[in-house]
């Protein structure tokens, strides 16, 4: 692979030459064609990017190579910040594999925290460095427990922020289609009226969850449409308990009516927002809300029913694309998560070329998934920018990104914490 023969060659030929990988906490050049600034969402010929144990140290052109520091030449590539997937749910695999409801009901729990570890690596060599994993799907806290393995330096993964079992109305996820009055264990924990929705925000911060998610609306039996679930007053409160614990709330939202509550309460979040309508993402631009389009998701699926990419593309393909062009319109907040695990993990780079697809140009979702991602999650202080203190998360990408978003698929080099991560 590339990737492994650049870093053998740039070290061989580094100061101090060694056939060694850089130390953990040494110091190493790089040296790519190009850097992309997300904050500026300007690629610059020539810079270069020094780090410095697990920061960035300095970013510009011809940066001096300190005494002992590894040099490492990217010729052809871009280096950017590590990307951060937005929407994902490491305990699932694609649909067309396994369905949903067998993954939840049949799949032990061992096996889905086993396939979550290799997805997490997959994650991780795909560029991706960070990622909101916003729910477990009947994983329980399995997440937590993944958190802390990869900050262990157990197993290889992205910096992961979870939000563990995530809440619903009493009744309306699933698995459904059972006998009724047979207990079936649940994707989410269920929650009824304002006391219980509060007392289960609690217990899922106290589990170790980093953001709370909540269902404003889904199908309450198979085949219907999406309607509100959670009332309005159970959003607020749920939305209050969690912002003073200080964590933030992502909201699944596909209704009007579900958007104008989670709205209403002050989310951080809305995900999907697929009735989404102009007055409604002109409140969350007001509002400073972000939204996650998670335009792959509805992709994947209509293509595992047989679409084949043509046009007219199915009706939820079509609903996901007008929401998304009316909340470019309204200027709302844009947020890149594809509700990965609905298809691939380290696939992620399929949400950033429907993206570009549907009107945003390539670096503006380059900075999405950096600069973008990590100021609505309130990671902007360490990641997402290449500025000296930052933590060195980086990912070098074949070409120009900025021309070509397939770019990101061709990744040649990815770094965490400054620390390189092996290609296999």
């Amino acid at each position: 692979m590339r990737w492994i023969v650049l870093m053998m060659a740039a070290l061989l030929g580094s100061a101090g030459a060694s056939a060694a990988e850089p130390a953990p906490g040494g110091i190493i050049l790089l040296k790519p064609d190009a850097v992309f600034d997300p904050v500026s969402a300007k690629r610059h010929v020539g810079w270069q990017v020094l780090v410095e144990g697990e920061k960035i140290a300095a970013v510009g052109p011809e940066l001096a190579a300190p005494s002992g520091a590894t040099v490492m030449a990217l010729p052809g590539d871009t280096l950017m910040p590590g990307m951060i997937e937005g929407h994902g749910h490491l305990f699932l695999h694609p649909y067309n594999q396994t369905s949903w409801d067998d993954q939840v009901l049949h799949e032990p729990l061992a096996l889905r925290t086993a396939r979550a570890v290799a997805q997490a690596r997959a994650t991780l060599r795909a560029g991706f460095t960070s990622e909101r994993d916003l729910g477990t799907e009947g994983a329980g806290y399995a997440d937590v427990g993944l958190k802390q393995a990869i900050e262990q330096g157990i197993v290889p993964g992205p910096r992961l922020y979870v939000a563990t079992r995530a809440i619903v109305a009493l009744g309306a996820y699933g698995p459904k289609g059972f006998e009724p009055g047979v207990a079936i264990p649940q994707g989410a924990e269920e929650a009824s009226g304002v006391d219980q929705v509060v007392a289960e925000v609690r217990r899922q911060i106290a589990g170790g969850a980093d953001w709370i998610k909540l269902y404003a609306d889904y199908r309450w039996r198979p085949g219907e449409d999406s309607r509100p679930t959670l009332s309005a007053d159970e959003v607020k409160a749920a939305v209050a308990a969690a912002h003073d614990a200080g964590r933030p709330v992502a909201v699944h939202a596909a209704t009007a009516e579900g958007m104008r509550r989670a709205i209403a309460a002050g989310v951080d979040t809305i995900e999907h927002g697929y009735g989404g309508t102009a007055e409604i993402f002109a409140a969350m631009a007001a509002k400073g809300i972000a939204y996650c389009p998670t335009l792959a998701a509805p992709d994947a699926v209509a293509r595992y029913r047989g679409w084949n990419g043509a046009e007219p593309a199915p009706e939820s393909v079509r609903t996901s694309r007008e929401a998304f062009r009316l909340a470019l319109k309204a200027g709302v907040r844009m947020c890149m998560g594809g509700d990965v695990g609905v298809y691939a993990h380290g696939e992620n780079a399929r949400e950033m070329e429907l993206m570009v697809a549907n009107g945003m140009t390539p670096a503006q979702v380059l900075t999405a998934a950096t600069w973008g991602n990590a100021r609505w999650f309130g990671l902007d202080t360490r990641l997402g920018a290449l500025k000296p203190g930052m933590l060195a998360d980086l990912v070098a990408v074949r070409g120009d990104p900025t021309a070509d978003i397939g770019a990101v698929r061709h990744v040649e080099m990815v770094m965490k914490g400054g620390v390189i991560v092996p290609a296999s």
